[in-house]
């Protein structure tokens, strides 16, 4: 297959907000050992890109400074180890960085076949917000039927597909969004309630939802301010599981609840993570997940898309919280 040897990408003038973004054209990249080169498809739009444009999240050493965390297409190409026969191949996949751009390098491990109901754009945002919940929900905070789960940002990307998993898990889900339309959207994808964070103390909701015992999990982005009553919405043996810190890292904290009701404070970021250890969770997305956006039963939530010249405009969407879903750069 010939391709060509100019592409357009995304890059960021320097530390800043949306107006930082630029398009430039740059050499296509070569997939290395264990690797391939993708055709983006379509690329999503995620907090830490946001995070990494405004200087506070860079790629590890070695990796391109294009920002994106995962993207859809074909395999145009292969490196060493991989099969010929994966050329051609519909994927999406989760890259340390480089999705915003009109090629893409990936690891073989981390590629996930299309399931077949979505189209190439709905795919390209599945893998970092799956990643994400399928190992903080269920690995870290080993969310079991019967139980109940609180979900900050219930209509985010993360939260959408949170709300989804949890409740086809079996488990009853909560859920906190800033409106009323947001808080129906919640509801709609299967949440068993949803708290107006604006209008409601979450907590004091929380506890009258389940006669003052608490959740068993929560899964929270916000930190700051919310760390201390998260710990105190927990129920006896709950798990805490912060993924982001969209209101600060540091909080004064009184420990004492943690020791008495036996709590798991955990968290994670996926970026730094091993090849070998990102492959582990796709092998379990492949068994747990993959049949159920096959049947239908969970699907990827679509908001708005934008083509690469206006990923200006997809972070100013994203940063100004208005969206129900993922915000999507459409290449194809």
């Amino acid at each position: 297959m010939a391709l060509p040897q100019m592409m357009k990408q995304v890059r960021f003038s320097g530390p800043g907000g949306p107006e930082v973004i630029e398009i430039e054209t740059a050499p296509v990249p070569q997939p290395g050992p264990g690797q391939v080169l993708i055709a983006v498809a379509a690329a999503g739009i995620n907090r830490p890109d946001c995070l990494q444009r405004a200087g506070g999240y860079p790629p590890p050493p070695g990796a391109t400074k294009v920002p994106g965390l995962e993207v859809s297409g074909l395999i145009v190409a292969v490196g060493d180890g991989v099969a010929e026969a994966r050329i051609g191949e519909a994927v999406c996949a989760l890259l340390i960085s480089g999705g915003y751009a009109q090629y893409a390098v990936a690891e073989e491990a981390l590629c996930l076949p299309v399931p077949k109901p979505l189209s190439l754009l709905e795919a390209g945002g599945l893998p970092e917000t799956y990643f994400t919940v399928y190992d903080n929900v269920f690995t870290r905070g080993r969310l079991k039927k019967g139980e109940t789960i609180l979900i900050h940002g219930g209509s985010s990307g993360i939260g959408s597909t949170a709300i989804q998993l949890a409740k086809n898990a079996g488990a009853t889900v909560y859920a906190t969004a800033g409106s009323a339309e947001k808080c129906e959207f919640c509801r709609a994808l299967g949440a068993d309630e949803a708290i107006d964070y604006r209008a409601q103390d979450f907590g004091a909701e929380v506890k009258r939802l389940t006669e003052g015992r608490g959740v068993d999990v929560i899964l929270d982005m916000v930190g700051g301010p919310y760390i201390q009553r998260n710990i105190a919405a927990l129920a006896v043996e709950g798990r805490l599981v912060q993924i982001a810190f969209l209101q600060g890292s540091k909080a004064e904290l009184d420990l004492t609840p943690v020791m008495i009701r036996r709590l798991t404070l955990t968290g994670s970021t996926l970026r730094p993570r091993s090849v070998a250890l990102k492959a582990e969770i796709a092998t379990h997305l492949r068994r747990d997940v993959w049949p159920l956006l096959e049947a239908g039963t969970v699907r990827p939530i679509i908001h708005a898309t934008f083509p690469l010249e206006q990923a200006r405009q997809a972070h100013e969407l994203m940063e100004s919280s208005a969206h129900l879903g993922k915000i999507m750069l459409d290449l194809a």
